[in-house]
């Protein structure tokens, strides 16, 4: 729906997410140490313990909210200069973050109990919030952007109000589900301060691996800026449809976090080490099987985002690459998120630092000055997550991490 308002507008909110993986960085400061250690608590059956620790983590992620909705909301303009970009991306952007960055505190209490929920084992309950929330944000879209039912047509600010409005939703969802008694957890308002530290010692490697990781892809990601706005909007439109592949991912990569943090909570590290293997093999069978169709059919995908030729075929040429290195970005996400879940977050922390900077960043800019078109920076950027994915299946294999402390 944004791409239907202007080739900028598109680039503007697909540039808001390399944003958000910035801010993701200080999310994972209390989501991955707390995924480890509430899927060890729960695994030990120790569910007071595991919802005193979701409680101290929800007043931690509300107070870091504020100081992230300041600084995002005056640093909007600021930010989208930095890219690179042309001033109506700037503008437009600047309009479309400013209003994401005052929703901030639901976002972040949305991304805390998604996780400890997963964690938990329960994700059926998220699937089913989700769902709703989705087609919420969808009508919302529709009725803010272009201005129906009697509201006026927002444009870019409508897609902002209709993001924060459906993740609002999440957020009461879930304070109502965590108050059902048969809830996997609850909030229990005690505050154990050894937890909270163990959390945060867990999790200031990944937040430091996802820092790293976002600013890298930023760097990557202003390279691309500098081919121009339809280069720029065609990655963007690019990533969103991976998503689909993403997706299934993802899902089996939260599994593989929670189920190899029970099973090492209750003492069984064989069992550990299969549950990542199982959600490996599902994942590579998903992504797989949706990266076929982003080869065949990149041009009628790219037709639901944008109509503007240069943006198409752009969108296509990522496709077709992307779709050859799914079931090597499966071996990522699964095996590197049950690292996580072991506690095992320096070993990630050091594997993506040296392949992003090494194997995707210097060469993509050293390309770019050479003259090599764009196509050579989506190739680059595959041969990357093929040599990474070779890497966490060898350091997943070696068992080392099963011992692990948190």
């Amino acid at each position: 729906m944004v791409g239907m308002v202007s080739v900028y507008a598109l680039a503007a909110v697909g540039l808001s997410m390399q944003f958000m993986m910035i801010i993701n960085v200080l999310m994972t400061l209390y989501v991955v140490g707390g995924n480890a250690l509430i899927s060890r608590f729960i695994g030990q059956r120790r569910k007071r313990r595991a919802s005193a620790l979701l409680f101290s983590l929800g007043i931690f992620a509300i107070i870091l909210s504020i100081f992230v909705t300041i600084g995002g909301y005056f640093g909007s303009e600021l930010m989208y200069g930095m890219m690179g970009t042309g001033p109506e991306v700037v503008h437009e952007g600047t309009l479309y973050f400013q209003i994401l960055s005052c929703g901030i505190v639901v976002i972040f209490i949305d991304t805390l109990l998604y996780n400890a929920l997963s964690a938990a084992g329960d994700t059926k309950s998220s699937l089913y919030i989700k769902l709703f929330s989705a087609a919420l944000n969808a009508f919302l879209n529709y009725v803010l952007i272009f201005g129906h039912y009697g509201f006026e047509a927002m444009g870019i600010e409508g897609a902002a109000y209709a993001t924060v409005i459906a993740y609002a939703f999440n957020v009461v969802a879930y304070l109502l589900l965590l108050k059902l008694p048969h809830a996997k957890l609850n909030f229990l308002p005690i505050i154990r301060t050894k937890d909270l530290i163990r959390a945060w010692h867990i999790g200031w490697s990944a937040a430091a691996d996802r820092g790293i990781s976002s600013i890298s892809f930023l760097f990557f990601v202003s390279i691309i800026a500098a081919y121009g706005t339809a280069e720029l909007a065609g990655y963007q439109v690019g990533l969103r449809i991976e998503g689909i592949a993403f997706m299934p991912g993802f899902g089996f990569a939260i599994a593989a976090m929670a189920l190899v943090g029970q099973n090492l909570g209750a003492k069984n590290k064989e069992k550990a080490y299969a549950m990542g293997i199982i959600s490996g093999r599902v994942a590579y069978v998903f992504m797989g099987s949706v990266g076929v169709f982003l080869i065949f059919f990149p041009e009628y995908l790219a037709g639901f985002f944008t109509h503007d030729e240069a943006t198409i075929t752009v969108v296509s040429q990522y496709l077709i690459l992307v779709g050859l290195a799914q079931i090597p970005l499966a071996i990522v996400f699964v095996y590197s998120a049950a690292l996580r879940g072991a506690g095992a977050t320096k070993i990630t922390l050091l594997v993506n630092v040296i392949s992003l900077w090494l194997l995707r960043v210097l060469p993509s800019y050293v390309a770019y000055k050479m003259g090599f078109g764009i196509i050579s920076i989506f190739i680059i950027m595959n041969i990357e997550t093929l040599i990474k994915g070779v890497l966490f299946w060898y350091i997943y294999q070696r068992k080392t991490w099963l011992d692990m402390k948190v």
